[in-house]
């Protein structure tokens, strides 16, 4: 099964990096954007992956931000909406889907310096001026799903200046009975194969997006903003918990080790504002 998996998913990436390539340039904005939906749902099909997405009433134009657990993250959100996503820059040197990355709308940033992240703001800024939705992470790293750590403001910006809706999703990844799985978790030090081929040997592997709720940012702060969608966020995130401030600080800061039993992320991976401003 995870050789088949595999394969099929190397040949579903050339597929994608050829689309991209050459038919993107023929197609208009909205049915690019059609296309890579499709192409995102279908890798999901192809890891075994089920997803089951209540999105339906995100506005476009909106700022989303979500838990962060995964890379199939950020697959999932292709699958269930049209965003670009806020990547950090480690991740366009991947072979191949790098260049699939940002042929697809996504946005690097910079861990260093912070003034990089002024760039992305204004960038998110001008997409959500035009109607265009935009996704990012704002717990500062990966967790392997048991808990969501407190959200970063910095990347909040952009929707409060100019009163742009702020949409809160939560993530869960389940087995077939329904209890968490951790398995698709993309945690410490592992690459981006390591947890592609731990996936691809998964049963039954069930990804939740709930829509925990959606409102206007105007006459909010960004620190306003990012309490609100992170106690959103919690409430969605079945059986999660927020880790006290200062433990989750010195997580965040630290070597990549685990806090308690939350295990964080040094990998490349989705960009949250806490990986480029600590205001």
């Amino acid at each position: 099964m995870r050789a088949l998996r595999l394969a099929r998913v190397a040949l579903h990436i050339a597929a994608g990096c050829a689309i991209s390539e050459w038919l993107y340039p023929l197609l208009t904005a909205e049915t690019r954007r059609a296309v890579r939906r499709t192409w995102a749902a279908d890798l999901l099909r192809i890891l075994g992956a089920g997803l089951n997405a209540d999105a339906a009433s995100v506005k476009a134009g909106s700022l989303v931000v979500a838990n962060h657990v995964s890379w199939l993250d950020a697959v999932a959100l292709h699958a269930a909406l049209p965003v670009a996503i806020v990547a950090k820059s480690e991740a366009r040197r991947w072979p191949f889907l790098g260049r699939l990355l940002e042929r697809n709308d996504t946005l690097f940033v910079q861990r260093r310096p912070s003034r990089d992240l002024l760039r992305v703001n204004r960038e998110i800024e001008k997409r959500l001026a035009r109607g265009e939705s935009v996704a990012a992470f704002p717990e500062g790293t990966t967790t392997d799903g048991a808990r969501v750590l407190p959200f970063r403001p910095a990347l909040f910006q952009p929707a409060v200046a100019g009163g742009h809706p702020l949409h809160a999703l939560a993530f869960a990844y389940r087995d077939g009975a329904g209890r968490r799985c951790g398995g698709a978790a993309y945690i410490d030090d592992m690459s981006l194969w390591q947890s592609l081929w731990r996936i691809a040997a998964l049963k039954d592997l069930r990804i939740e997006l709930r829509c925990c709720g959606g409102h206007p940012s105007t006459g909010l702060r960004r620190r306003e903003a990012a309490a609100l969608a992170l106690a959103e966020v919690q409430r969605g995130a079945c059986g999660s918990s927020v880790l006290p401030a200062r433990q989750a600080q010195s997580g965040l800061e630290g070597s990549g080790s685990a806090v308690g039993s939350l295990p964080a992320s040094t990998s490349p991976t989705w960009a949250s504002s806490a990986e480029v401003s600590r205001t």
